[in-house]
C-alpha cells in the first residue's frame, strides 16, 4: 500500500485523469499510412457495411450467377448498439457477449486513430453507446436500452477455401466490399494464392526491457483483437507474446490491444470508467501484426504492457509455488495514474472500507452499482519511466492482493484505515511511526510486500538488484534474512492469516509453523527488534 495517503475516494475523482498532461504520442503508422495516435477518435463519413445481408446476397449473386434469385441469405448476426446506464449493465453485457465492446461505430471512415470515442450526444461522464455484434437469436437483457442497427451475414470460418456448400466465400466477401464501394479496403494480399498460406492473423506482440538485454519479450496474456466492420476476432497472446486470430479477414483490419488478462485481471481506465483500457495499433495487413512496444512508444501503452507483464508473472509464479500463494481476486481491477506517485491496494471493488461506510447507508441498494467502478488496485506511475521500475511497482501491489485473500476484509479495513489515518496523525510521515493504534497491521502487511516485492524482482535482475523499503520501521529485512537462511517466501505467506496483527504474532506463528527455523527465526526478529 505504498505511499497511498489521500482518502480512497482521490482515484474516483480522478477517474477521467489517466492521461492527464500526457502528449497524445503516437507509434508510428498503420498499413494504410495513418498515425497511430492514442487520443480520441475521430470519425469520418459513414461506409456501406459489406456484410448485411443485402449486401452478401448481392455479393453472392454477383460471383455465382446461377445462385441468383435462388439463394436467400439467412442473417447470421446483428449488428447491435447499448448504452448502458452504469458499470453493472455494461459488465453483464460483456459478460453475455464473450467479447470487448467497442465505444464507436464500426462503419465509419476514421479520420484520426485512437484509444477512445464518446458520441457527443451522450454527456461527458456517461458511458457512451457501446457498439457489438451478437448472434441473431441473442437474448437482450432486460432493462438495457439498445438499437439494432443492421442484419448481417457473416460466414462461417471454413478450413479451406470453399464451404461445405461449394461457395467460396472469401471471393463473396471481396465481391461485397466491392459492391460497396469499400474495394479499397481490401487487403492486395489476403485472399490471392501469396496470402493464403497464412489464413488467419497470426503476429506476436513484444516489449523491450533495457535493464534485461536487448532481447524484446512478449507481452504476455493480453488481449489482441481486430475487426473489419461488423466481422470480429479475437486472441490471447501466449507466453512468448504469440497470437493467432479465430477468423480470416479479406480487407485490413483494425488492430488494439485489451488490457484483461488472460491471468483474470484487468488494467483500466481509458479515460473512461471501462473495466479493461484500450491500446490501438490501427489498421494492419490481413495477415496478421508483429508489434514491438518500447519505451518511446505512447506512454500509456508502455506501461499498460509492463504492468500487465508483472500481473502475469505474479499469477503464474503463485501457482508454481508449492504450497502455492493464492492469487489476488480473478475479477481484479487495476487503475494507472501517470501523474501520481502514490500507489495503493485498498482492494475497494472487494468491499474494503466501503460496505460499512456511510456512503453504502446512503445509497442502500444502489450502492452495488456504484462499488464495481472502484479499483482494488492503483498504481502511481509518476517518475517510473521503465519497465523495470514500473514492474517493481506492480510486484509491490500484487504481494498485498494475494495477502488481502489470505487475511480477510476485516483484517484490510483496519491496515488501510490505519495507512490513510497514520499519515496525518503523525505529522505527513508514510506509515507513521510505528506506535499508532493498529500499526501491527501496516508491520506485517509491507514487511511482506517489500520483501516479496524484492525477491521477485531479484528473480528477474538478478541478485544485485536494489531491494525495497529497507528504510521503514517495520523492517522487510526480518522476512528477507530468513528466505536467505532457507524459509521460503511461500512458506511465509501460509502464516499471515487474520490473527497475524503484528510482530510479535508473526514471530511465534512463524516459530509454532517451522521450529526446524527457531533460532533462524529468533535471531532475525531480535536484529531488527
Amino acid at each position: 500500500m505504498k505511499r497511498m495517503i489521500a482518502l480512497f475516494w482521490v482515484p474516483v475523482l480522478l477517474a477521467a485523469c489517466d492521461g492527464l498532461g500526457l502528449s497524445p504520442g503516437t507509434d508510428g503508422w498503420d498499413a494504410e499510412g495513418n498515425p497511430l495516435g492514442h487520443d480520441r477518435i475521430v470519425l469520418g463519413r459513414q461506409l456501406e457495411d459489406p456484410y448485411s445481408v443485402e449486401n452478401m446476397s448481392a455479393a453472392l449473386a454477383s460471383v455465382y450467377p446461377t445462385k441468383a434469385g435462388r439463394v436467400v441469405l439467412p442473417a447470421t448476426h446483428l449488428y447491435v448498439r447499448f448504452l448502458p446506464e452504469d458499470e453493472a449493465q455494461y459488465a453483464l453485457l460483456e459478460r453475455r457477449l464473450g467479447q470487448t465492446l467497442l465505444d464507436h461505430p464500426v462503419d465509419y471512415e476514421i479520420v484520426r486513430e485512437g484509444d477512445y470515442y464518446h458520441d457527443p450526444e451522450i454527456p461527458e461522464g456517461r458511458i457512451t453507446w457501446q457498439y457489438g455484434v451478437v448472434p441473431k437469436d441473442f437474448s437482450f437483457p432486460a432493462g438495457i436500452r439498445y438499437e439494432v442497427l443492421d442484419s448481417c451475414h457473416i460466414p462461417e470460418e471454413g478450413t479451406g477455401t470453399k464451404g461445405e456448400d461449394g461457395v467460396d466465400w472469401a471471393a463473396v466477401e471481396r465481391e461485397a466490399y466491392r459492391l460497396t464501394g469499400n474495394d479499397a479496403l481490401l487487403d492486395p494480399v489476403a485472399g490471392t494464392k501469396a496470402g493464403e498460406s497464412s489464413g488467419r492473423p497470426a503476429g506476436r506482440i513484444t516489449i523491450l526491457d533495457d535493464a534485461s538485454g536487448r532481447v524484446p519479450e512478449g507481452v504476455r496474456g493480453v488481449r489482441v483483437s481486430c475487426n473489419s466492420f461488423v466481422k470480429f476476432a479475437h486472441a490471447y497472446t501466449d507466453a512468448e507474446g504469440n497470437y493467432q486470430m479465430d477468423r480470416s479477414f479479406a480487407s485490413r483490419p483494425r488492430y488494439r490491444l485489451v488490457f484483461r488478462n488472460s491471468a483474470g485481471f484487468g488494467i483500466g481506465l481509458n479515460l473512461l470508467l471501462t473495466p479493461a483500457s484500450v491500446s490501438t495499433l490501427g489498421k494492419q495487413d490481413a495477415t496478421g501484426l508483429d508489434y514491438e512496444v518500447t519505451r518511446d512508444s505512447d506512454r500509456r501503452l508502455f506501461s499498460r504492457c509492463a504492468v500487465n507483464n508483472a500481473g502475469y508473472d505474479y499469477y503464474k509464479r503463485c501457482a508454481a509455488e508449492s504450497p502455492a500463494l493464492k492469487t489476488p481476486p480473478s475479477n481484479l481491477r487495476i487503475w494507472l495514474f501517470q501523474r501520481l506517485n502514490a500507489s495503493s491496494t485498498m482492494m475497494l471493488q472487494q468491499g474494503v472500507l466501503v460496505d460499512e461506510s456511510r456512503l453504502a447507508k446512503l445509497m442502500g441498494e444502489y450502492f452495488a452499482l456504484v462499488k464495481v467502478f472502484l479499483p482494488d488496485v492503483t498504481l502511481g506511475l509518476k517518475g517510473r519511466d521503465t519497465y523495470a521500475s514500473i514492474y517493481a511497482e506492480a510486484l509491490h501491489e500484487f504481494a498485498h492482493a494475494s495477502h488481502f485473500m489470505l487475511a480477510g476484509r476485516d483484517y484490510w479495513d483496519h491496515f488501510a484505515r490505519f495507512v490513510m489515518k497514520s499519515y496525518v496523525t503523525s505529522g505527513f510521515v508514510t506509515y507513521g511511526v510505528g506506535t499508532e493504534e493498529d500499526h501491527g497491521y501496516c508491520e506485517v502487511g509491507e514487511m511482506w510486500a517489500y520483501a516479496l516485492q524484492t525477491l521477485l524482482y531479484r528473480e528477474r535482475y538478478g541478485e544485485s538488484a536494489p531491494a525495497f523499503g529497507l528504510s521503514y520501521w517495520f523492517h522487510p529485512q526480518i522476512l528477507l534474512q530468513l528466505a536467505e537462511r532457507g524459509l521460503a517466501f511461500n512458506k511465509i505467506f501460509q502464516v499471515l492469516e487474520s490473527d497475524v496483527t503484528d510482530r510479535s504474532v508473526l514471530r511465534k506463528k512463524l516459530i509454532s509453523y517451522y521450529p526446524e527455523y527457531k533460532s533462524d527465526i529468533n535471531q532475525a526478529f531480535a536484529r531488527y527488534n
